[in-house]
C-alpha cells in the first residue's frame, strides 16, 4: 500500500536514479522507494529542482508544502491525467444553477453535522454530560432544507459549529487544554492549534483524492469558487474532519501523546513544534488507516477509502446517475 512521506527537516529532495533521495543540512542522506509514496507533504526548508517535478509528474506523486506553523501553502501536482472536459463543464453547470448548488451544498452542511452529532453521541454515552448541545444542534438540523441561499445556510452551519466546538472543554480530560472559542489564524491557544493543524493535513487528503477523479478542486458549492487556490476539497473535508481530525484530536489529548511540551508560542500564535506534528501526523495515520464496515456494501474500507468513495459519490451526482447523499458513520 502507498504511503505519504512527511518531512520536517531542511535539506533537499532529489531524483536519484530510479528513486528519491532526502539530503539533509548534515548531510544525512535518505533513500525513498518511489513506487511506495503517493504524495510528499513537506514541512522544513527543502530545495527541489526541476528534475524531480518531472519524476513526480511521471509516477503521480503530489508534493505538498506547509508553512512554518503548519498551515497549508500550496501544492505542486501531476498533470491531470484524469481530467474530464465533461466533468468540468458539468461541475460549472451544478455551480451556477442555485437550485443544483443548494442541494449539494445542504448535504455536506447536514453530513458534517450528522457527524459531529455522532462523535457526541459517542462520547455522551461514555459519561460525558453533552445532552445539552446534542439537542441545539438537533434543532438546527431539520431546517436546513429550508435555506435556499448560501450566506444563510453557512450561517446556520457556523451556529451548529459553534455549538458543537463547546463541548470540546468537556471531552477533552486535560488541565493542560483549554477550549474558550475557535481561532483560526491566528490559533489563539493549543486546542485551535491542533484543529488548524488537523485541518489542514486533511484538506490536504482530500485534495489528493480529488485529483485521482474526474472532478477539479477548484469548483466547489459550499465554499465558493473564487480566487482561493481551491474550494470542494474544503467542502468534502467539512464531512470527516469530526469523524478523522476531531476523534483524532480527542484521543492524542486524553491519553497523553500530546503535552504542553509539543507546543510553542510566537507573538500572537501558539502552533505545534515538529515534535507535536509529527506525533499528531502518526496518530492521524493510524486513524486514516483504520477500517470500518460498510452495511451497505457489506465490507471493510478504510477512511482513507472512505474519502475517495465520497467523491466519486459526487461525481455520479453531478453526471445524472445517483442522488448524492452524504456519507454518516453508522456507529
Amino acid at each position: 500500500m502507498k504511503e505519504t512521506i512527511y518531512i520536517f527537516s531542511d535539506g533537499e529532495l532529489v531524483r536519484k536514479d530510479n528513486s528519491l533521495m532526502f539530503e539533509t543540512k548534515d548531510g544525512e542522506k535518505k533513500y525513498i522507494p518511489v513506487e511506495n509514496v503517493r504524495e510528499i507533504l513537506i514541512f522544513g526548508e527543502v530545495d527541489i529542482n526541476k528534475r524531480l517535478l518531472e519524476f513526480l509528474s511521471q509516477k503521480e506523486i503530489m508534493l505538498s508544502f506547509f508553512n512554518y506553523y503548519g498551515f497549508y501553502v500550496g501544492s505542486y501536482y501531476p498533470r491531470e491525467h484524469n481530467n474530464s472536459g465533461f466533468a468540468i463543464l458539468k461541475q460549472a453547470e451544478y455551480y451556477l444553477d442555485n437550485n443544483k448548488r443548494i442541494i449539494i451544498a445542504q448535504r455536506f452542511v447536514e453530513g458534517a453535522a450528522k457527524n459531529g452529532l455522532k462523535v457526541l453521541k459517542y462520547y455522551n454515552r461514555r459519561g460525558k454530560d453533552l445532552q445539552e448541545h446534542i439537542e441545539k444542534i438537533e434543532s438546527i438540523l431539520p431546517d436546513l432544507v429550508n435555506y435556499s441561499e448560501i450566506p444563510y445556510l453557512m450561517q446556520k452551519e457556523a451556529e451548529m459549529k459553534k455549538e458543537y466546538y463547546k463541548a470540546f472543554d468537556e471531552i477533552i480530560d486535560s488541565e493542560d487544554f483549554k477550549f474558550l472559542r475557535r481561532s483560526k489564524r491566528p490559533p489563539i491557544d493549543r486546542i485551535n492549534a491542533i484543529i488548524s493543524f488537523s485541518n489542514s493535513l486533511i484538506y490536504t487528503t482530500v485534495l489528493r483524492e480529488i485529483y485521482s477523479t474526474h472532478l477539479d478542486p477548484r469548483i466547489g458549492y459550499l465554499h465558493a469558487t473564487n480566487f482561493r487556490r481551491f474550494s470542494l476539497n474544503l467542502d468534502i473535508a467539512e464531512i470527516f474532519k469530526p469523524v478523522i481530525g476531531d476523534r483524532t484530536i480527542f484521543h492524542v489529548l486524553n491519553k497523553n501523546i500530546l503535552s504542553e511540551k509539543d507546543f510553542e508560542k510566537d507573538l500572537d500564535r501558539v502552533y505545534l513544534n515538529n515534535k507535536g506534528k509529527a506525533k499528531f501526523i502518526e496518530a492521524l495515520e493510524e486513524r486514516m488507516s483504520e477500517t470500518i464496515k460498510l452495511k451497505k456494501l457489506d465490507k471493510q474500507v478504510s477512511y482513507r477509502t472512505l474519502i475517495r468513495m465520497e467523491i466519486y459519490k459526487l461525481e455520479k451526482h453531478i453526471m445524472g446517475e445517483e442522488e448524492y447523499q452524504p456519507f454518516v458513520m453508522e456507529w
